[in-house]
């Protein structure tokens, strides 16, 4: 029997127009109940219970004994031998409460809630617009079970490093830890086996001992274990997501913040509307207490230092002050990097905001670099949108022009906006109207038509006769069949002696 909430939660979605399809997907319910449940509005069904069957005890023992405890034979038994008319889930119900057969074991065994002892970790995939653009995201997220206390947090990519700052960093906020973390067989913490034979990665385990408690692992498909996490997420998705916009991961995660530990920390939770944050205030004198100044969690790289002294990492370059260009070790945090030579900290640099690559970060108060990284990208992207905007011509040129990658592209962009700053618009776009029209793209030649332009700018420039009989020729007809040339080789020399 479906309840009442849920029954209400399928009209509501069914109202606010999602697809029959996407809420049995999100419930985990069949198409057609849901189909039946919106026709009745959400509301529960009259029960209507059918006249009950008597069946002869002693009869049905005898055949459940006889049919070596196969309900089902017993049934066509019923049915076919004995002309009793019963369905078969009336049968099996009547069977568990004769005491015949034993009940089928739960999914999940039922463990009582009980004070400080346990929380549950888990993580789930979202699409959410950032900026307007959507965004595969992960959810991670850390449910105190008895005083139901919720931590949330959005990743671009979830791995064991970030699984240790998300937890520190809850565990930080809360300011005390539970006994147990319940999770699922995830290889993020489990090293082999499932459920209570699953054996804890060896740096995981020591991770929890530092914070006072375990990992466990509950039984495969037994995910109601941590009925409470997968309940959170529900809330997620038709509480916290709906009807609300984010500019930037930075945003998503300050508004995730608010609502995990402002607004539901004082939202009365279930049937018993308890309090989390008033629940919490009872629950600290059974959980663990978090030492103070516990260090975070952090992980170690191996950097060089180029001859202008940046080290490189994940697409942006730190600065190294000094003279030296020794390698340096970079320590990762889960909000900043430390630099180290030989135990020695240089700076310290927060993390970039997310999606910024290819800048270049200097400590404040002491000298300024003077050069870039040596192996810094030089974008073109700049160039490309200035020139789009001149005119729509300039775009379709563009479109044209720009089928090569790499180094060949920007730098041809930077040519052609260079042009382009060199001599006025209306000689510019004339340029770019010959160009498409002859279809050119070498810049030499782009140069040459605005010289022409620029000593006779008011008389056009001849038309270029082109004979369109060359396709028929036999020549022609016979190399247009042929393999295209590799110039790979040649162009692997232009970018070699281009980077000296």
């Amino acid at each position: 029997m479906i309840d009442a909430d849920k029954r209400s939660a399928i009209f509501a979605l069914h109202q606010e127009g999602m697809g029959v399809r996407e809420i049995s997907r999100r419930l985990r319910l069949g198409r057609n109940t849901v189909r039946r449940i919106i026709r009745q509005q959400g509301r529960m069904p009259a029960p209507v219970r059918a006249e009950r069957v008597r069946i002869d005890p002693q009869l049905l023992e005898t055949l459940y004994k006889a049919c070596d405890g196969r309900a089902q034979r017993v049934h066509e038994k019923l049915v076919e031998e004995e002309g009793i008319e019963v369905t078969y889930p009336t049968l099996t119900r009547r069977l568990r409460e004769m005491g015949i057969s034993a009940p089928a074991k739960s999914r999940c065994d039922q463990v009582p809630d009980e004070p400080g002892a346990e929380m549950q970790h888990d993580t789930t995939v979202y699409t959410i617009k950032l900026d307007g653009k959507p965004a595969r995201l992960v959810a991670s997220l850390l449910y105190l079970r008895y005083s139901k206390r919720r931590y949330l947090r959005f990743y671009r990519a979830f791995n064991r490093f970030r699984m240790k700052c998300f937890l520190h960093e809850a565990l930080s906020f809360w300011g005390y830890g539970a006994r147990e973390c319940i999770i699922d067989n995830t290889n993020l913490a489990r090293l082999r086996g499932t459920g209570q034979a699953a054996l804890i990665v060896p740096e995981m385990e020591r991770f929890g001992a530092a914070y006072g408690f375990r990992f466990l692992c509950h039984e495969i498909r037994h995910a109601n274990r941590k009925a409470g996490e997968e309940r959170s997420f529900w809330t997620v998705e038709t509480n916290f997501l709906p009807g609300r916009t984010f500019r930037s991961m930075e945003d998503l995660n300050a508004q995730a913040f608010a609502w995990a530990t402002v607004r539901m920390e004082h939202r009365p939770q279930g049937k018993a509307r308890l309090v989390p944050a008033k629940a919490f205030e009872h629950e600290q004198s059974y959980l663990i207490e978090l030492p103070a100044h516990l260090p975070a969690p952090y992980k170690v790289h191996e950097r060089g230092t180029d001859q202008y002294g940046y080290a490189a990492f994940e697409g942006n370059y730190y600065w190294v002050p000094g003279t030296k260009r020794e390698d340096v070790k970079v320590l990762q945090y889960a909000d900043r990097l430390k630099l180290y030579r030989a135990r020695e900290c240089l700076a310290e640099y927060p993390l970039p905001a997310d999606g910024l690559k290819n800048a270049k970060f200097a400590p404040p108060g002491q000298p300024q670099p003077r050069h870039n990284p040596s192996n810094r990208r030089r974008p073109t992207e700049e160039e490309e949108k200035r020139l789009r905007a001149m005119d729509e011509r300039v775009g379709r040129y563009l479109d044209f022009a720009l089928k090569p990658k790499g180094i060949a592209r920007h730098h041809f962009l930077r040519q052609l906006f260079a042009l382009s700053r060199e001599i006025s618009p209306e000689i510019f776009l004339r340029v770019i109207e010959r160009a498409l029209r002859y279809r050119i793209v070498a810049i030499p030649t782009l140069q040459r038509i605005a010289l022409l332009l620029l000593d006779a700018p008011e008389r056009p420039l001849p038309a270029v006769d082109i004979d369109e009989s060359f396709r028929t020729r036999e020549s022609y007809l016979e190399g247009r069949l042929s393999d295209a040339p590799d110039f790979s080789r040649y162009n692997r020399i232009l970018e070699k002696s281009k980077d000296e």
